[in-house]
């Protein structure tokens, strides 16, 4: 299957925190810039076609020579594995603790 992007750069309730988040503005939010979770809604980047709708928690963080730092995720709810690009307003405490763990 050839992997599409969708761009949906939108505000969203944090399902995990509760907080406003607010649009990215230079690409699409893919996760709450607070908490870093995520919610699994995509098969595709910005497709909504997963049925799933998990709660994505952020498990790890690794370093990518053209992303910069990536956020792994795996579901809650149906175990599946996920990675998205960490956005500029990322709370960075949380990507640090994230970086100190092992998945």
């Amino acid at each position: 299957m050839e992997r599409r992007f969708t761009e949906i750069d939108e505000a969203f309730i944090c399902e995990h925190c509760g907080k406003k988040v607010e649009p990215l503005g230079y690409s699409c939010r893919n996760h709450c810039p607070y908490c870093l979770y995520s919610k699994h809604v995509d098969k595709n980047p910005g497709d909504r076609s997963e049925h799933c709708h998990g709660e994505l928690e952020p498990i790890g963080l690794e370093m990518d020579s053209k992303k910069g730092y990536v956020i792994i995720f795996r579901c809650k709810k149906c175990g599946a594995i996920r990675k998205n690009k960490a956005a500029k307003d990322d709370n960075m405490e949380k990507l640090i603790e994230l970086s100190t763990k092992q998945w």
